[in-house]
């Protein structure tokens, strides 16, 4: 064979190696992620190595393989600034478990081909710009534990579906436009007022919130005892008739009668109302008047009872005292139960503006914020209504509750830790003009009756302390969690409540307080004292010791983000997204059902 030939003959057999390699070798599931990739607007470049001469997807940004069949099992791309749309080729993926997609720039519609991954464990698409409803077919989703749709433009009803997932745990659908009446079924009964609030059209049982109902009265239409229609007879048609003219009458002689009782009853409770608002009107003084302001109704109560309660409150009511004001329990007649916080500070400036700030503070709405229900000026002082949560502050489980009483567990402590963040996170990032705490600790993390964590407090700072005032570094924060250049400048940024919750989070490892005894001594603070510790590796001194089921992996990489979040150059300390994000992977990957309790043969 000459020279030549068996150059030509290398070069086509290279040639077709080469062709089979680049065409066939990516895997079936690496084709569809490129189609999706293909419907993404990735203006920074950061799928750069989704690339199709690859074998597999595995080892792609954001992607996780089943490690026996090389299936995609997860997609991770939050806080990516992905635009664009989700791809309907999202179906093919069937043995697709998590798919994180949230705080991104995604429009357009949740395809209905994402019901087809029947595997799916978690499904986070929060805090985006996608339009449409649910996917009325959800409810084939059988093994979801997550599901968080927050923060979209989602619209229309809530499908009935849903209570079909038996397995779900977490449910977040709030600050949406979704509408109609929420579906009292299956495991949609199991969640209350937090996983809807923000969507001021829906209504049902579990916003307390009937649904409104036509006045008409029901049609009975009378029908024969056989299939043949009776003919009536001459005689008996007069009798029929007179029958008919004596009901008639007695119908309406009845309704006289009902007509004037309802006429009286509306009188005596209309004058009960005006006797009972007369005697709370008489208290008022002459120049100063009470006002009430209830925000987007969510006070679905008489303003004289409100009034009329809230004059009543008394120290039997107090339930404990913060930085701005005394807190009371105030229980209505129907035995709602608020939060009512009397405000011990003023500012300079009108009312009028005050109200208008109050009433922006009370639009927001979140899952992991106390919800603000309105604001009431007495003659003598102000008042907050906030929604009361009944398990007392995270401040109370870590420092006050004695023996025999709940402890906090490690998952406990993680699943506050996530809430709190995506609270903080929510008032930096998503609100308009964003909100700086000012004063994140212990004290202002509320709990529920499911331990689910609610900031409380934010935006009081800013508005009832004079931001020309010397004072403003020592009232609007509390020692222990300020940052340093808080105290140095007075001035409160982003990264100085980054500073409190890297604080805080030290908190929930340790079970101390920032300033606690044991190392104030020492002319340390817990940042100090945790980075001494660290140091002389005594991690196991660092852990609070009422906490015996805490995992060093996880422990260790709390303790990584507190450190980055008390950073002393706030240049280096992450936002609050990006310390979310952190907390996510950490503690709900790669295994989010058993962050909720869940059956571990789930994931």
């Amino acid at each position: 064979m000459k020279m030549h030939e068996l150059v030509l003959i290398l070069t086509v057999i290279f040639a077709a190696t080469l062709f089979s390699s680049c065409c066939l070798a990516l895997t079936e599931d690496g084709m569809t992620l490129l189609e999706i990739k293909s419907s993404l607007n990735d203006s920074r470049n950061l799928l750069g190595n989704w690339q199709a001469t690859d074998e597999s997807p595995c080892k792609w940004t954001g992607i996780s393989c089943h490690t026996h069949d090389q299936r995609v099992r997860s997609i991770n791309l939050p806080y990516m600034q992905l635009g664009g749309i989700i791809s309907p080729s999202i179906g093919r993926l069937d043995k697709l478990q998590r798919l994180a997609l949230h705080q991104n720039s995604l429009h357009g519609s949740i395809p209905n081909e994402i019901t087809n991954c029947t595997e799916l464990r978690a499904l986070y698409l929060r805090a985006n710009y996608l339009q449409g409803g649910i996917p009325a077919n959800i409810g084939n989703l059988l093994f979801l534990t997550i599901l968080d749709l927050s923060s979209n433009s989602l619209k229309g009803a809530i499908p009935s579906s849903l209570g079909r997932l038996t397995h779900l745990h977490y449910l977040n659908l709030s600050t949406n436009f979704f509408s109609g009446e929420i579906p009292d079924f299956g495991a949609l009964s199991a969640f209350g007022n937090k996983s809807f609030i923000g969507n001021l059209d829906l209504c049902g049982q579990q916003v307390h919130k009937p649904c409104r109902t036509s006045m008409g009265f029901p049609a009975v239409l009378p029908h024969a005892s056989s299939d043949e229609v009776a003919v009536p007879t001459k005689r008996s048609s007069h009798y029929m008739k007179g029958v008919l003219i004596g009901a008639m009458s007695t119908m309406g002689l009845a309704l006289v009668v009902l007509l004037a009782f309802l006429w009286i009853c509306l009188l005596s409770k209309k004058e009960r109302a005006v006797k009972r608002y007369t005697e709370v009107r008489k208290q008022v003084d002459q120049e100063t008047s009470t006002k009430l302001i209830t925000f987007h109704g969510d006070m679905p109560y008489p303003s004289c009872e409100i009034i009329e309660k809230l004059e009543a409150l008394d120290e039997e009511d107090v339930v404990g005292s913060g930085g701005f004001g005394t807190v009371y329990r105030m229980v209505m007649n129907d035995c709602g139960t608020f939060a009512v916080k009397r405000i011990d500070r003023s500012r300079e400036g009108s009312d009028q503006v005050f109200e208008r700030e109050l009433e922006i503070l009370g639009s927001i709405k979140h899952i992991n914020l106390v919800n603000l229900r309105g604001y009431c000026r007495l003659p003598a002082t102000k008042l907050l209504i906030y929604d009361y949560l009944s398990m007392g502050s995270l401040d109370d489980f870590l420092h006050e509750h004695g023996e025999g009483q709940q402890l906090l567990n490690w998952s406990a402590r993680l699943k506050i830790a996530l809430g709190s963040a995506r609270g903080l996170a929510y008032l930096h990032h998503d609100c308009c003009p964003k909100i700086i705490h000012r004063d994140i600790k212990s004290s202002n993390i509320l709990l529920d009756e499911n331990l689910e964590p609610h900031v409380s407090d934010f935006g009081l700072a800013k508005l009832l302390v004079d931001e020309e005032a010397h004072v403003t570094t020592v009232v609007a924060g509390t020692f222990g969690y300020l940052a340093p250049e808080y105290l140095q400048s007075g001035r409160a940024t982003e990264k100085s409540d980054v500073y409190s919750f890297g604080v805080l989070l030290l908190e929930l490892v340790t079970g101390k307080r920032p300033t606690d005894p044991t190392f104030v001594k020492r002319g340390l603070n817990v940042v100090g004292w945790m980075n001494t510790l660290l140091k002389e590796n005594r991690l196991e001194d660092v852990i609070d010791k009422r906490c015996a089921d805490a995992d060093m992996e996880t422990v260790e990489a709390i303790l990584e983000i507190a450190a980055r979040c008390t950073d002393a150059n706030p240049d280096d300390r992450p936002s609050m997204n990006q310390v979310l994000q952190l907390l996510e992977q950490e503690v709900m990957s790669p295994c989010p059902s058993d962050f909720y309790e869940s059956h571990s043969d789930y994931c």
